[in-house]
């Protein structure tokens, strides 16, 4: 009877405790959720690409989010500004976020950009940078600049030529 006793309130103990912790990361993700929609919504990319075996880096890229919004599961959806010439068209892209601990990592598996093209990349988003790779049909390379949020003073993009840590 003993033993029964005791078994039935480990069981009981456990499931209270398995429940707690679904909760508690529950609330980690959602913390984290809120952050990174603040950190991106209204936001600009501000930076260069490299394309493989060139030497030189591509003029400074402008990339501006309006908003993001989670879809479902990994799924964001980015309200994004793609300039063609001298326009700039509101395009909706949905885009997979995986997590690297507490570092999103916007994942591109062969996304088809309507006028754009179809690439895969990863890219890490780290406070207020960002860098990564990508791959499109004929080419690929690397991506690096500043997430620079709405209202801030205009920046450029960091100076390629600048040493780390300066």
């Amino acid at each position: 009877m003993r033993l029964r006793t005791l078994t039935v309130s480990m069981a009981a103990f456990l499931l209270i405790l398995s429940g707690c912790r679904k909760t508690a990361t529950q609330d980690v993700e959602a913390a984290r959720d809120r952050q990174f929609k603040q950190m991106m919504s209204g936001s600009t990319l501000v930076g260069y690409s490299a394309f493989d075996n060139k030497v030189s880096q591509s003029r400074e890229e402008h990339y501006q989010i309006d908003n993001v919004s989670r879809l479902t599961g990994d799924t964001w959806l980015f309200q994004t500004k793609l300039r063609y010439g001298s326009r700039e068209i509101p395009v909706p892209i949905p885009i997979t976020i995986k997590w690297a601990g507490d570092t999103p990592v916007i994942t591109l598996d062969e996304l088809s950009i309507p006028g754009v093209g179809t690439y895969t990349a990863r890219v890490i988003l780290h406070r207020d940078r960002y860098a990564g790779t990508w791959s499109g049909k004929k080419a690929g390379g690397q991506l690096y600049g500043k997430i620079v949020p709405s209202g801030a003073p205009s920046v450029s993009a960091p100076d390629a030529s600048a040493k780390p840590g300066s």
